[in-house]
């Protein structure tokens, strides 16, 4: 199996697996789950880490531990299609923290943003920030989630690789 030009066994697989799940295991413990002496895993996951297959480790927060609030998905629509106006709303995008995800889409609209903010006061006060920065937002449409059906899940390596 090849990923990014990289040939990939079932061991590979299944220590970026683990990896997804359990970012803190230790290395003894990640070689014993694989089947695998220390050194050998170790240079297995630095050569994962080398050719861009494990971005960083990082720390899962549970949202409602902290606060209840509100997670909003807004399709955005923007006024001209120029590259600099995709710049700039781009830019506009990448420093608002409450803006936690933003992808470029094909079809009827420009993009889909994943905001999260307390509640949807604070989203149009969000929402009418952006208008006033004229950011080239012509139109959007905004969907509350009511509830978490299925998020953040691990990659599907297996999927990914056997493509």
């Amino acid at each position: 199996m090849r990923a990014t030009g990289l040939r990939l066994d079932d061991r590979d697989l299944e220590i970026l697996k683990i990896l997804q799940v359990e970012g803190r295991i230790t290395k003894a413990a990640l070689a014993e789950r694989v089947n695998l002496s220390p050194t050998p895993c170790w240079e297995r996951l630095k050569r994962l880490e080398d050719e861009g297959l494990i971005e960083r480790y990082e720390a899962r927060l549970c949202v409602k531990a902290f606060s209840p609030v509100t997670i909003v998905f807004m399709e955005a629509e923007l006024d001209s299609h120029r590259a600099e106006d995709f710049s700039r709303f781009e830019q506009a995008i990448i420093d608002r923290p409450e803006i936690l995800e933003c992808w470029a889409v094909g079809g009827g609209i420009d993009y889909l943003l994943k905001i999260i903010v307390r509640d949807v006061d604070s989203y149009q006060r969000l929402v009418d920030r952006m208008l006033e920065a004229q950011i080239g937002l012509r139109r959007y449409f905004t969907y509350v989630v009511t509830k978490s059906v299925k998020c953040e899940t691990a990659l599907p390596v297996d999927v990914l690789t056997n493509g």
